[in-house]
């Protein structure tokens, strides 16, 4: 018999991990939505795609979520010539011995930052998808696990493709969300500028406190676990998963291992707002960071303007929903 969870325990974890964007908005202005989507790739144990311009934060946000959630943090810049050994880890060898000693690469932490992950050639791209499904890295036959937690935070940049090698769909759909991290509006970016003309510095970061850490993600984890999922709902995720498969604009649709991703993401959502069910305005909530990059449109549909959001409303709005 599974003991029921504690309540206080639960409370306590949500409220931590709440507090969270706050601490965040001491050194980052205004991206509360990525923070909430980063918090949930986490209790879900999912990775995330955080694509937006150059200048936007995205490096800072990951640093500082690290920070206050108490994680081990590593960055990797992808270029052309990085090579899988480079971010895996591989064998030295130690004259001092005379045996090979295996050095671990940057992705043995909690959170790493795979910064603009789309201009480092396919090989290396595979080295991490094994890392990011199955948490662990094999050098020499040897397999090595991973730290739990453990997410990988892409970036990409969704303007400059000169130089990049496209993310196959078997990857993107190893990431649990997407994440578009916006321009800030005017107020904003004010808010921002009057931060650096009184002296804020990015890369110091003793400002920022833990108010969160291991111990409330794994009571949050085990929270979502227990969040019910009605007949009703499940039958709407499904619904909508197979509304993509039809739909005219689309050549790719979601798969099952989306419409499960789905169902992962509403329960942490739901548990966030600090409920033990799932609703249909959850499933809307998730769908479009969730399923956004597990579609592909059609050229046609494409050089009409459609745009994998715009397509996900629709059926959002055409699918019924369940009472």
């Amino acid at each position: 018999m599974i003991d029921a969870p504690n309540p206080t325990d639960q409370d306590d974890a949500r409220a931590a991990l709440l507090a969270l964007r706050t601490e965040i908005a001491k050194a980052v202005v205004g991206q509360d939505a990525v923070v909430s989507g980063l918090v949930i790739a986490l209790l879900c144990r999912g990775h995330v795609l955080l694509e937006g311009v150059p200048g936007v934060a995205k490096t800072l946000l990951v640093r500082t979520l690290s920070a206050a959630l108490q994680l081990d943090f590593k960055r990797v810049q992808f270029t052309p010539d990085l090579m899988p050994g480079d971010v895996t880890g591989s064998l030295v060898y130690d004259a001092r011995t005379s045996e090979f000693e295996f050095r671990a690469g940057p992705v043995f932490t909690n959170l790493l930052l795979a910064d603009e992950v789309n201009r480092t050639p396919p090989k290396t791209q595979a080295a991490l998808l094994e890392a990011m499904e199955e948490r662990q890295v094999s050098v020499d036959g040897e397999a090595r696990p991973l730290p739990d937690p453990f997410i990988v935070a892409a970036t990409q940049n969704p303007i400059e493709y000169e130089g990049t090698y496209q993310l196959p769909e078997a990857q993107l759909d190893r990431f649990l969300l997407k994440l578009n991290v916006p321009l800030p509006p005017r107020e904003h970016e004010i808010a921002i500028l009057t931060r650096h003309a009184r002296g804020f510095d990015p890369q110091d970061l003793s400002g920022i406190r833990p108010v969160a850490g291991p111990a409330q993600l794994a009571a949050g984890r085990d929270g979502v676990r227990r969040v019910l999922v009605a007949d009703e709902v499940t039958g709407y995720i499904v619904d909508l998963a197979g509304a993509t498969r039809h739909s005219p604009a689309l050549q790719l649709g979601v798969s099952p291992r989306g419409a499960t991703a789905l169902l992962a993401t509403s329960r942490a959502w739901a548990w966030l707002s600090g409920r033990n069910y799932v609703t249909p305005d959850d499933v809307k909530a998730m769908a479009r960071p969730t399923l956004r990059h597990r579609i592909a449109l059609r050229p046609e549909a494409e050089l009409e303007g459609a745009t994998p959001d715009g397509v996900l409303d629709g059926i959002l709005s055409a699918v019924a929903v369940p009472r």
